[in-house]
């Protein structure tokens, strides 16, 4: 299965300077140079990226409101940028059953999800590594993303989606030039098929792609900034594959490893108890996939069977001091309900974050003195028709 990138003279390309400030990282601690993108390392397993050398707060491009603004941490050619204006989203103060909470809104993003950060960052390193087309498989909200950033790179997009996916993500990614293929099955089945597609087309998964995570991490970046240039309390995010998970882990180290915090905070993964195979882990203590029961959650954004990074996520959530905390169907519609009745307009995803934190809040492990970020992932314009039915079936 071709791991590399398909140039048209059939040779590969070379990425931009900057780009060698990283190297590919395999399972097996073997390294190689991110000067040819690959999607996967030769033994099949998972790439990951060097660590970064942080960040000052006189690195910052204050002048820039978006990700880039932190360019000087992102080891890719910002001159040569992919962008469409993404990142520096709200982080609004608010109340939650109580407790103070400081909505972090992502779903602000130009394609209306937290995606765009690492969508810029990996097509401005694959334009600038010659991709000329790419693969993906999502459920929507990363389709619709690289879609986008596709587009603005001039990089032709095929993108596989489950045929239940929400029709407005669908339309979303259609709507922007990319090639939908529906597929029947459960979302690993679309998977399934990404791979087989994978050899003969550059795979840019963003499940699996190392440089979508170093656009995640600027999300640690701005929330340090927007908390006074220091590390909050706590965080609770989504977790389906763990992007956003490793990006707040990977961007508070750099920032601890260059003193520019001096803790890292608590991470808190939220999963739908309908398919939770991060909390099936967490529950028993391992730090890989273990067998689970899997049926159908209005969380579909996060509705992932065999995460690519289990140990890493893992990882991050347990030396964080967080937890993972499954929800069920009805704490995610609660949540929705309340997060409409405040004016957040968000897909049922991200009331499971919601959810997680009532849990916390609920048990004590969040303080009245530092209000905890609950990030908002994800849009409700492109997931009308699932918010109608949890409406339908509260009310």
């Amino acid at each position: 299965m071709n791991a590399r990138g398909p140039m048209p003279d059939g040779k590969t390309g070379s990425a931009m300077a900057g780009a060698g400030e990283a190297r590919y990282v395999s399972a097996r601690g073997e390294t190689f140079d991110t000067s040819v993108a690959l999607w996967r390392a030769p033994d099949g397993s998972h790439l990951d990226l060097t660590p970064g050398s942080g960040l000052q707060r006189s690195d910052i491009r204050a002048d820039d409101r978006s990700i880039w603004r932190y360019a000087q941490a992102i080891r890719v050619d910002a001159d040569r940028r992919v962008s469409l204006g993404e990142g520096w989203t709200p982080l609004l103060p608010g109340e939650w059953r109580g407790s103070p909470v400081a909505w972090k809104l992502e779903y602000f993003a130009p394609t209306g999800s937290f995606k765009d950060r690492g969508s810029s960052v990996l097509m401005t390193y694959l334009k600038n590594a010659g991709i000329t087309a790419i693969l993906e498989d999502s459920s929507g909200n990363a389709g619709a993303s690289l879609a986008a950033y596709s587009a603005a790179a001039g990089i032709a997009c095929r993108v596989l989606a489950p045929a239940t996916a929400p029709r407005g993500k669908i339309m979303t990614i259609a709507a922007m030039g990319a090639d939908v293929a529906l597929i029947e099955g459960s979302r690993q089945d679309v998977a399934d098929a990404a791979l087989r597609e994978a050899a003969d087309i550059f795979y840019a998964s963003h499940n699996w792609q190392p440089y979508f995570i170093e656009g995640t991490k600027t999300l640690a970046f701005e929330l340090w900034e927007q908390s006074g240039f220091r590390a909050p309390e706590a965080v609770v995010v989504p977790l389906g594959y763990g992007s956003n998970v490793l990006g707040l882990w990977i961007g508070f180290n750099e920032l601890l490893a260059c003193g520019a915090v001096d803790r890292i905070p608590r991470i808190y993964a939220a999963q739908a108890a309908n398919c939770a195979a991060f909390a099936a882990a967490w529950e028993k203590g391992v730090d890989e996939w273990t067998p689970f029961p899997v049926s159908a959650t209005v969380a579909d954004g996060i509705a992932s069977v065999h995460p690519v990074r289990m140990k890493e996520v893992l990882h991050a959530v347990r030396e964080s001091g967080g937890a993972v905390i499954a929800v069920s169907e009805e704490e995610i519609a609660a949540a929705l309900k309340g997060l409409l009745a405040k004016g957040l307009f968000v897909e049922p995803t991200c009331a499971t974050a919601a959810a997680a934190f009532s849990r916390l809040s609920e048990s004590g492990a969040t303080t009245a003195e530092s209000p905890t970020i609950v990030v908002l992932t994800g849009s409700g314009l492109k997931a009308t028709d699932k918010i109608a039915e949890i409406l339908g079936k509260a009310s």
